[in-house]
């Protein structure tokens, strides 16, 4: 069917991907905060899981100048994530892919601070990860 000029033309059609710096709700609704604590090694532990456009915790908080470890794993799937922290003022330098088995990440934060952490993929013109919500901050506190 063609379409004349005198008649008018509707369009139906459906958008299957978020817009660049759309993020899913609940991912910005998420604020889940995780203390660690420091165990009777001295090493203070965290269990970071990435998942779709998430970080749970996405907000962690460790003291300075204490060993810490994070346990990072991502949920099983095909989406790859990944773990980035540039705090390099603070003695943080993270840059690990993600797989379903967790993997230890060690660092000593020598900084309090705030500190962003984030999945820098990003699949050709689509929004990253990061701007479609799968950030987090690392508090250094004293």
């Amino acid at each position: 069917m063609l379409h004349h000029p005198s008649r008018p033309l509707f369009v139906i059609g459906c958008l299957c991907f978020p817009l660049a710096g759309s993020a899913p709700a609940f991912a910005q609704e998420q604020k889940e905060v995780h203390i660690a604590k420091v165990d009777q090694d001295g090493v203070q532990r965290v269990r970071l899981v990435g998942g779709e456009y998430f970080f749970k915790p996405n907000r962690i908080v460790v003291k300075v100048n204490v060993p810490a470890e994070l346990l990072a794993s991502r949920e099983a799937g095909i989406v790859p994530h990944n773990l980035v922290i540039k705090a390099p003022e603070a003695g943080i330098v993270v840059d690990e892919e993600l797989a379903t088995e967790p993997k230890k990440i060690a660092f000593t934060a020598t900084a309090v601070g705030r500190y962003p952490f984030y999945c820098s993929n990003k699949l050709l013109f689509f929004a990253s990860h990061r701007e479609r919500g799968m950030e987090g901050v690392l508090k250094v506190v004293p």
